[in-house]
């Protein structure tokens, strides 16, 4: 009997928890997806029960990959603890002076977004490092007993330490770190030097605050998650998937949990650029839509962004949170199956971003929800099939969909179909605005890309998004309504390690550059030599942050082989042709380093999928019915509807047609072609490029 290799991904969203297992053995590969709702505040039991439903064991599985909103959730609801902050004397205020490029710029009235610390328990000692590392003053721990008894006395559950300059020297803030851990074992301590080693004040100690709010809260959650796994068997702690890609270990990510801020997406869209790289489409535009949020990015030639200018609760009224650590580049909408349908006092439609969320639900669920949603709106519509409701787990009410539907017919003088078309129509628009902010505001031309769409609602909009962007092709991966979970059996160990470094382009720079790497790849070994990971295992990537001379801000290039005064003057052109492309411009400027990001990655366990082969392109025997489905500016057809899981590699079609599976709908327009690629996605090709 053949060995059995069994990987499992779990994966919890706002409104459901994901599952995909691998099982590969001489036979072949088989492919379990199970899906069940979200379980806050006992994130872990919504794991269980996902594990449950899919019938997997934990103690067959040899390798877990674990990816969760609970950090996201804990910063956004304020679930965090009680956190107090130490740093250099006369820097108390950092949190609450921020920044002064506010959104709302006209508002006279504006007020900041308030700290996550409030200054009763902002604490500040002397001692002061320079930009260049330099000890200035040296640091004066005497009174750092009595911000303790203090912080005790507030109930302080952790403490963050973020020290001027800290990225040049750590040395203060590891002393003190040190110090602390003395006096008080039991109290949590994040420092800002763990986190990012790049310049930044205000951005370098939020993040190190919004670590600490949230780390006695993950640590709890992982912890609980690992406990339950490994009662029932599991033979080696989950990997956690972070917000730059990869995955970390259990350990690392409960010391510095903010790095698993956006793991969610970071799965899906490192799963995207995986199977671009699989089906030969370097060029992706990737949208997740699920039951509460539309997030999206770009890939260009099969790479994922990184970026750390990330930030949360950022709107047009509110200038939001500062969190510098790696994070794909995404855009993110409250645009989602769930999105709530409303109608202002002017009598505008609105779509989002209030969500009904699992509980009670779109109308449809007949939990309760009496608020019409997109979900409501694409069943009125034919669009998802009312017999075959969320896979057939539930039955739709479909009197309290049109109830919900009519009333807002009933604001806007329409009827319930009307208000349905407008609905789908509005929550389209909102998701290609989205599309437009990471593609053609940074000077891509979307006509060059290919959509490729997951989440439970990706599919359900996608080709209209498409025809919207002039796209030629959409595709819709297999098992596309659980897709972040196999994003994550795509992925490597990875850590990113930002320093930062200012260095003229000039002779003699790349001495200075080089050394700034190997200090970064020093520290990447001894880190991972800890955990057990040989360093014959470990690759590089190096890039480099330039910038015209007295800009502020950066661009990333990627530096290949070793740096030399040879290659200063290509680098400084590389910089240049990608400072153009983004922004339309270039100038005579000299330009000048500001930092290095390295990526670090060693593999653990990554998947392999190998390519089945194509058979008939008869695609009857996957044929269900026909039915009448609304599509909005095309008009209502009859369109052939297809059972998902019977469509076998090499099958073709055209529609109009819908493809149901258990987890998600996919609506194809007509004169829309369809074909089944080796690995069962879908390739969409639209009638303009056909």
């Amino acid at each position: 009997m053949s060995k059995v290799t069994r990987r499992v991904a779990t994966d919890v969203g706002g409104t459901f928890t994901d599952l995909v297992s691998f099982e590969s053995s001489d036979e072949g590969m088989k492919i379990i997806t199970a899906k069940t709702d979200t379980t806050p505040p006992n994130f872990e039991q919504g794991v269980l029960n996902v594990l449950e439903k899919g019938g997997v064991q934990p103690e067959d599985v040899d390798f877990m990959a674990h990816g969760t909103t609970v950090v996201i959730n804990a910063l956004t609801e304020r679930k965090g603890v009680t956190v107090g902050l130490i740093t250099t004397e006369g820097f108390r205020d950092t949190l609450e002076i921020a920044r002064g490029n506010r959104p709302d710029f006209f508002n006279l009235h504006y007020e900041k977004p308030l700290p996550f610390v409030p200054r009763h328990l902002r604490a500040e000692l002397p001692g002061r490092m320079t930009y260049l590392g330099q000890e200035r003053t040296p640091q004066d721990l005497s009174g750092l007993k009595e911000i303790l008894d203090y912080f005790r006395s507030q109930h302080v559950q952790a403490i963050a330490v973020s020290l001027l300059h800290a990225y040049a020297n750590t040395s203060h803030e590891s002393d003190l770190v040190g110090a602390i851990r003395d006096e008080w074992p039991e109290v949590s301590v994040v420092a800002s030097h763990q986190i990012t080693r790049e310049w930044r004040e205000y951005e370098r100690s939020n993040t190190t605050v919004l670590s600490a709010y949230v780390q006695p809260v993950a640590a709890k959650y992982l912890n609980n998650l690992d406990e339950a796994l490994r009662e029932q068997g599991l033979k080696q702690s989950p990997y956690i998937m972070q917000s730059n890609c990869g995955v970390d270990s259990l350990q690392a990510t409960s010391a510095v949990p903010i790095t698993m801020v956006e793991s969610g997406p970071a799965s899906g869209f490192w799963g995207a650029a995986e199977l671009g790289k699989m089906i030969g489409e370097p060029n992706i535009l990737a949208l997740d839509i699920g039951g509460t949020t539309a997030k999206c990015s770009l890939i260009e030639g099969g790479e994922v962004r990184i970026m750390t200018d990330y930030w949360i609760e950022r709107s047009r009224k509110s200038a939001g949170y500062p969190i510098m650590v790696p994070v794909v580049d995404l855009v993110e909408i409250g645009n989602g199956g769930g999105s709530i349908a409303w109608v202002d006092d002017f009598g505008k439609l609105h779509v989002g971003p209030q969500s009904a969320g699992a509980l009670p639900g779109p109308a449809a669920y007949g939990k309760g929800g009496t608020d019409a949603t997109t979900t409501d709106a694409n069943l009125l519509l034919g669009r998802i099939n009312k017999d075959f409701f969320c896979g057939g787990a539930i039955d739709a009410d479909m009197q309290s969909a049109e109830t919900s539907l009519t009333q807002v017919g009933e604001k806007l003088g329409v009827s319930a179909v009307d208000a349905a078309r407008g609905i789908v129509r509005i929550a389209n628009n909102n998701m290609i605005n989205a599309l437009k902010l990471v593609s053609l505001n940074r000077g891509h031309d979307t006509r060059d890309f290919t959509l490729l769409a997951f989440g439970g609602g990706g599919s359900m909009h996608a080709v209209a998004l498409a025809e919207e962007l002039q796209m030629k092709k959409v595709i819709v991966p297999a098992a596309a309504s659980v897709f972040s979970a196999f994003g994550m059996m795509m992925s490597d160990l990875r850590r990113d390690y930002f320093f930062t470094q200012l260095a003229d382009l000039t002779e003699g720079a790349a001495t200075v550059i080089e050394g700034v790497f190997a200090e970064a790849e020093t520290q990447a070994l001894e880190t991972f030599s800890a955990e057990g990971v040989q360093a014959s295992s470990i690759s590089f990537i190096r890039y480099g942050k330039f910038r015209y001379q007295n800009q502020e801000h950066t661009t990333e290039v990627l530096l290949e082989g070793t740096v030399t005064d040879a290659v200063l003057d290509g680098i400084a052109e590389d910089f240049r042709v990608t400072y153009e492309k983004e922004y339309t411009y270039r100038l005579d400027a000299p330009v000048e380093m500001v930092g290095i990001h390295l990526v670090a990655r060693a593999e653990v366990g990554k998947l392999v999928i190998e390519p089945a082969p194509l058979g008939s392109e008869d695609a009857t025997p996957a044929v269900k019915a026909t039915r009448s489905v609304d599509y909005a500016l095309q008009g209502i057809h009859e369109a052939v509807i297809y059972n998902g899981e019977l469509l076998t590699p090499g099958m073709r079609f055209t529609g109009p047609a819908i493809i149901e599976d258990t987890g998600s709908t996919t609506v194809v327009h007509p004169e829309n072609h369809v074909h089944v690629d080796a690995y069962r996605n879908l390739h969409i090709t639209l009638e303009a490029s056909s």
